[in-house]
């Protein structure tokens, strides 16, 4: 590649990153600014170049160079199926803003598909985040199955939950999974699953083509306590036996091996559709989750990655 055309593609490299923090980020010109270190003029003519250049739909359809490159460096790292890193907001601390629409995007395409697939879905504010982006679609050839209960311990339906959301908008044949997502006990669980109206969601679930899914953190401010699936005698215990995420409510610990009991005994989530035979991919960034990501990438829970560029660089650096 010769100078000029080095030339060229970094400018759009920054057109695009500027489209991204001007129409998916919400940044006003001055902040584009300021974090890009140009001037508002410059800010001004690099959006209107990423609109110019059929850079900017909905979403940024630009590649930057460099969410490319964590891309493909964590595909190889982790023997990862799939890869998308998004862009990220230097002065962001959401931990569902890029890859939620990176997200949408992918499951869209895998709803586009002629072919009937089974989808399984976990749940999370990620994920909710990342269906709350899909447009309205008609899917009668496919299958969504939840992974994981969709009752939360006041016997509520779970927020977090997003089969009901996805299926309204997709109008696909849609199989959530009418359980607590913790039971009480072990014999609890046991007897819900071999409830004749479980078993066939259960079956269903193992077979799913693609799976995506969200890593909770177990730290202080844990998804699982914060939401009152377990309490925080439970969250010490798990703390106490190395767990560093969970899946679905399944905790593992560093080395991405599933804790022995505590709550791990009583999950009534279905377990995670076979990585040999198809695609699991977690939707997860930001600091709190990354020894939870890389834990789940290195024992292979997940064969796919969503995530954004800082995390990725820290996934990387691990």
């Amino acid at each position: 590649m010769n100078f000029r055309q080095e030339t060229v593609t970094t400018r759009l490299d920054e057109a695009a990153r500027a489209g991204w923090l001007y129409y998916v980020a919400g940044n006003t010109q001055d902040q584009i600014a300021a974090k890009l270190g140009v001037s508002r003029q410059t800010a001004q003519r690099l959006v209107s170049l990423a609109v110019s250049e059929g850079l900017i739909k909905v979403r940024v359809d630009h590649p930057i160079a460099n969410c490319l490159d964590l891309a493909a460096k964590l595909k190889v790292r982790f023997a990862l199926d799939l890869v998308e890193v998004a862009p990220s907001d230097p002065a962001s601390n959401s931990t569902t803003l890029g890859i939620a629409e990176a997200a949408a995007a992918e499951i869209e395409r895998r709803l586009r598909s002629v072919e009937p697939i089974v989808m399984a879905i976990g749940t999370g504010r990620t994920l909710k985040a990342a269906i709350e982006q899909l447009p309205a679609m008609e899917c009668p050839q496919h299958k969504v199955v939840s992974l994981t209960g969709n009752i939360s311990p006041d016997g509520s339906a779970a927020f977090y939950n997003v089969i009901f959301t996805m299926a309204d908008k997709i109008k696909a044949r849609s199989f959530p999974m009418p359980l607590p997502a913790i039971a009480s006990s072990p014999e609890e669980r046991k007897m819900l699953h071999s409830q004749p109206l479980i078993q066939p969601t259960l079956a269903l679930a193992a077979e799913a083509d693609v799976t995506f899914v969200g890593i909770g953190d177990l730290g202080p401010k844990a998804p699982l306590y914060e939401d009152g699936f377990i309490t925080e005698a439970e969250l010490k215990a798990l703390q106490k036996a190395g767990a560093v995420g969970e899946i679905v409510g399944w905790a593992f610990d560093r080395e991405g091996k599933l804790i022995e009991g505590i709550t791990n005994d009583r999950v009534a989530s279905a377990p995670l559709p076979s990585r040999e035979k198809s695609l699991v991919v977690a939707l997860a960034m930001g600091e709190r989750k990354v020894a939870g990501i890389l834990a789940a990438a290195t024992r292979r829970l997940v064969n796919g990655l969503i995530t954004d560029e800082r995390t990725a660089a820290a996934l990387l650096a691990a």
